[in-house]
């Protein structure tokens, strides 16, 4: 009786080897598979555990830079970082909101995460530009024409804000349509224009109306600016005008086209 072919003796040899490998080759995948799921979900849980539940990663104290006119334990105290707690739970976005809310004299605030153990409170302040008469208090008033605190004394070096506008007769038409908010942002739009000398002399900027604004400096000098439109021209035309005049007591640069200087 002849043995089987060769290629009998093939097929046998698959038949009874194949499989097997293939099986080995799977289950050694699917054990490199569950091995690797295993070790993340132990990494994720670790990282967990050190980011909330270890006492490594915890607020303890909390830094404050920036101020000129708050104190440090004033603004921890209306930031309200609740120290111990894990670095990762603290919601900055709240802690600059409580900061906006509570102290109007913050203009911007940076809430920074300073690793492992600290908190930073990087604070830029309003910087007052007029002053606006309250009582016997003066209430500061920013760049932006926003009026952020209160204080008991006149701010040195900064002009006070008389808005004088009548509520009958032509300026009432004015005050109707523009609104008091409106015409103390153009006087601030005029004192941010005026040249840096004649800024550090303004001791007051009066509003009449929308178009009616005018400067008292020190001397007894007088300013009538006009609306706060065409600014930079104003202020190139009155430096221009008090270079050529200096002993005049009155400028008038409404129109800077045709500036106009008198007295002496």
């Amino acid at each position: 009786m002849a043995g089987p072919t060769t290629a009998e003796r093939g097929e046998r040899q698959q038949g009874s080897s194949g499989p097997p490998l293939v099986r080995r080759l799977l289950g050694r995948r699917l054990r490199k598979i569950v091995v690797s799921a295993i070790l993340l979900l132990l990494l994720g849980a670790g990282s967990v555990w050190v980011l909330y539940g270890s006492h490594w990663l915890r607020v303890d104290h909390v830094s404050v830079s920036g101020t000129r006119v708050l104190t440090p334990a004033e603004v921890r105290a209306a930031a309200a970082v609740p120290v111990g707690d894990p670095m990762a739970s603290i919601d900055t976005d709240a802690v600059e909101a409580r900061l906006r809310r509570k102290l109007a004299r913050i203009d911007t605030v940076d809430v920074v995460r300073a690793w492992p153990h600290g908190i930073g409170l990087k604070v830029v302040e309003r910087t007052p530009v007029l002053l606006v008469r309250n009582g016997g208090d003066f209430v500061e008033v920013d760049d932006e024409g926003v009026r952020f605190a209160t204080v008991p004394q006149a701010v040195r070096g900064v002009p006070l804000l008389e808005l004088s506008v009548s509520r009958t007769g032509p300026g009432a038409a004015g005050l109707r349509r523009f609104g008091t908010g409106r015409l103390v942002r153009e006087a601030v739009r005029v004192a941010g224009d005026l040249p840096s000398a004649v800024a550090d002399d303004t001791r007051t900027v009066r509003v009449r109306s929308f178009d009616a604004i005018s400067l008292e400096l020190g001397g007894g000098r007088t300013v009538t600016w006009g609306s706060g439109e065409d600014g930079r021209a104003k202020a190139r035309t009155l430096t221009a005008l008090m270079k050529a005049a200096p002993g005049a007591r009155h400028f008038d640069v409404s129109v800077p086209t045709a500036p106009v200087s008198a007295g002496s």
